[in-house]
């Protein structure tokens, strides 16, 4: 998945659990906005350019971007 800031795909992912709860976060190794997404819907965490013009905003996406494939192949 492409970070919503800087279009990057280099990330961490950590995945939460708790009593019935479960919440996928992923960070950006590359400008650090921290994002969820759930139901094709992305929700910014964190937003390193919050003092900026360029401002992080939370978008739809599509379900080919959830997957990550280095080499171009479908």
């Amino acid at each position: 998945m492409k970070c919503p800031v800087c279009k990057n795909h280099l990330q961490v992912d950590t995945n939460l659990h708790a009593e019935g709860f479960k919440e996928g976060i992923t960070e950006c190794s590359v400008c650090g906005t921290v994002w969820s997404a759930n139901h094709g819907v992305v929700e910014i965490v964190k937003d390193p350019q919050a003092e900026s013009f360029l401002q992080a905003e939370s978008e739809c996406v599509e379900g080919d971007e959830y997957s990550l494939n280095m080499d171009g192949k479908s």
